[in-house]
């Protein structure tokens, strides 16, 4: 591998763009490191999470650009970038990614609120006298 690869990876509204390259295992997210921005350790394990999977900690340097959404969605949205970008670097470990479901965008997102509703599925207290 000569120079960096790069992926998208998504999540609610979150979206990190992930470059990733040869290196001692440096992770950084908008230039801080990654357990300084995400400092719940739930998260930091969602972000490692590929890495293990793939048996390649400490084999990249990884930097995240993350916009968007809030931290646990930027969280699972660079787990999927990580994911992705792995496969650039090498492909023999997409059986291992597949079978652990990294791979696979998480579909889900926050439902838009109806008219004459709270919420999007709250109604107002209904008082029938």
């Amino acid at each position: 591998m000569e120079k960096q690869k790069n992926a998208v990876g998504r999540r609610k509204e979150a979206v990190t763009r992930v470059f990733i390259s040869r290196g001692e295992g440096k992770i950084t997210v908008n230039d801080k490191d990654y357990k300084n921005y995400f400092p719940l350790v739930y998260l930091q394990n969602q972000v490692e999470a590929p890495l293990k999977t793939a048996d390649a900690v400490g084999k990249f340097d990884i930097v995240i650009n993350a916009q968007g959404g809030g931290l646990k969605g930027q969280a699972e949205a660079a787990k999927l970038g990580i994911a992705r970008a792995l496969l650039e670097v090498n492909a023999e470990f997409r059986p291992v990614l597949k079978a652990a479901g990294q791979l696979k965008r998480d579909p889900r997102s926050v439902e838009r609120k109806k008219f004459g509703h709270k919420k999007a599925r709250r109604s107002f207290q209904f008082s029938k006298r």
